[in-house]
């Protein structure tokens, strides 16, 4: 903890990373890394999927090593907690006291871990991290599969908590709530900003405009030099070529070449060493992600005939006498609490689960590609290469397009998938479904571990998708972006909203609205950050942002 002693602050630093860097196979995962976590701080790590964000947290914690530079440790007593982003099996026969108390204040069901949501089982594992009351928490995707409630609950245990907290988040939303500082993993290393994320983003926008004037006003000096040393050049063969031709004092008119030439030879050496000093390297183009789903013709009118359906798990009934029909072609979000039974409907549809009561139909020529919230259901000890096995050459460079399109590497073709990100694993997921071209889509919580651009290229592809979609995300602006149905799971009822105002309580329209206008803006200001004041689309950039600045401020 930060001391005073006569009116001066004390910093205490807990871990200091001194230059590091770690390789996979050859391959530079990041370099160059100097930071420091200091006491009482609130640190938010971001950067696209496969940038060494959860390798960063097993560093903190010894779990793995740099294979250049060197971690210190600068409290031998410092007591680490960790809540990783999954866990396929955690016992949990014995629950402290002040774990219990978060579990009741949560709302998490006492049933075994295998029988939790998703979200509960997040918060179960959340409610022991913070139970244990460590020097520091260390938290991978702390709002993965969690409601607008219990995402709320996790922003106030972190901004009371007592000790510092490192987390992984692709939230822009809970970054701006709960971080105080931020780590971005940027062109292989890391940068550290003060502030949150919307402030990191407008210094991002400053970072690079500063670098696009200094690399344009370099590319114009590199002009005007190399312009002054083809004159250079150009001086000296004549002056060669004249001396040949001179009649009499031929020596002398040689001398004179020489001189023009040795004065030649030095101001190129001065103007080539004007050059070394000029560094400025252009701005990094963004990073893109692109997603594309085909879709086969759609036959018959209805995808799904729910008659009469009840669900139950002992004595807790989670929907019942529910009864609506989604048509081809609707695309349909799935809204509720955690717990309320979003992901067990959906095994329902895949045969996984059977109805307590009623019935589940669905149209026999549908061709239904499920993405589930498990990503330990990949082959792991596969590559990328087993995986998607192409017999001809022309099938497998379209795989290997795709992977390029979804972020990967050249290099993890061939590797493991047990050594890629949480959120690469969703993305070899996806080609199943994106390679097989089905007619119905079945995903559930799709945006987990997805980095931001990730996300929103995965909005725009869900939204021209022509085919049936079913979604479960607590991520409301994505599902405004991809849906236009809603089932509604509440009070052990099921029921299908066409009009999505209707699916929103009265009360929370208002905050709906305004965290909307908040993440559009956040998309505008990135759009922003990759421009200058020159380029054609700026000023009408601009002209948007300070318009959905004024509306949030009207709703505040």
């Amino acid at each position: 903890m930060s001391s005073r002693f006569r009116g001066v602050i004390t910093i205490i630093e807990l871990i200091r990373i001194h230059n590091g860097a770690i390789e996979f196979d050859g391959n530079c995962l990041f370099e160059k890394i100097t930071v420091s976590i200091q006491q009482n701080t609130r640190i938010g790590i971001i950067g696209k999927n496969g940038a060494g964000k959860s390798t960063l947290l097993q560093l903190l914690t010894g779990e793995r090593a740099l294979t250049s530079g060197h971690v210190e440790h600068l409290n031998d007593s410092l007591s680490i907690a960790v809540v990783t982003q999954e866990e396929e099996h955690v016992s949990f026969e014995i629950i402290s006291p002040e774990e219990q108390t978060l579990r009741t204040k949560w709302n998490i069901p006492s049933r075994s871990y295998e029988q939790l949501s998703g979200g509960e089982k997040l918060k179960a594992r959340l409610a022991r991290g913070f139970a244990q009351e460590a020097d520091l928490l260390l938290l991978d995707e702390p709002t993965n599969h969690l409601d607008e409630a219990s995402v709320a609950m996790v922003v106030e245990a972190i901004q009371t908590y007592q000790g510092t907290v490192v987390f992984i988040s692709h939230d822009r939303y809970f970054l701006d709530q709960t971080a105080s500082h931020i780590w971005a993993f940027e062109q292989h290393t890391l940068y550290e900003h003060k502030g949150n994320y919307s402030s990191y983003r407008e210094d991002l926008a400053q970072r690079r405009l500063a670098q696009q004037r200094a690399y344009d006003k370099q590319q114009a000096m590199v002009g005007r030099i190399e312009g002054q040393l083809n004159q250079l050049g150009a001086w000296s063969a004549k002056g060669h070529k004249q001396s040949t031709k001179q009649e009499g004092f031929k020596e002398y008119h040689r001398k004179k070449a020489g001189k023009l030439d040795a004065q030649v030879k030095s101001k190129r050496k001065r103007l080539e060493k004007e050059l070394e000093r000029i560094n400025a390297s252009p701005v990094e183009e963004p990073y893109e992600v692109q997603f594309s789903f085909a879709t086969q013709a759609k036959v018959g009118k209805r995808f799904l005939e729910v008659k009469n359906l009840a669900k139950s798990y002992g004595e807790q009934t989670l929907f019942k006498k529910s009864n609506f029909t989604i048509q081809h072609g609707e695309k349909v979000a799935l809204v509720g609490p955690n717990g309320s039974g979003k992901t067990t409907f959906l095994k329902l549809i895949n045969g996984d689960a059977m109805p307590t009561k009623g019935t589940v139909w669905i149209s026999p020529s549908a061709k239904i590609g499920y993405l589930t919230q498990d990503v330990f259901d990949l082959p792991l000890e596969q590559t990328p290469e087993d995986l998607f096995y192409q017999e001809t050459f022309a099938k497998k460079a379209l795989v290997l397009n795709l992977m390029k399109h979804l972020g990967f590497s050249v290099a993890q073709w061939k590797e493991p998938i047990k050594q890629m990100s949480m959120g690469e694993r969703v993305k070899c997921k996806l080609m199943y479904d994106i390679l097989a071209e089905k007619d119905v889509l079945i995903l559930d919580e799709p945006t987990n571990h997805l980095d931001l651009e990730s996300r929103e290229q995965l909005e725009a592809t869900l939204s021209e998708y022509s085919g049936t979609l079913l979604v479960v995300s607590h991520d409301r602006y994505f599902l405004e972006k991809t849906t236009n149905v809603t089932l509604q799971f509440d009070q052990n009822s099921l029921k299908k909203v066409v009009s999505r105002g209707e699916a929103i309580s009265a009360p929370n329209k208002q905050a709906e609205q305004k965290l909307a206008l908040e993440t559009k803006r956040q998309e505008v200001l990135g759009k922003l950050s990759f421009l200058t004041p020159a380029d054609p689309d700026y000023k009408s950039l601009d002209a948007a942002f300070t318009d959905l600045t004024k509306q949030i401020r009207e709703l505040d």
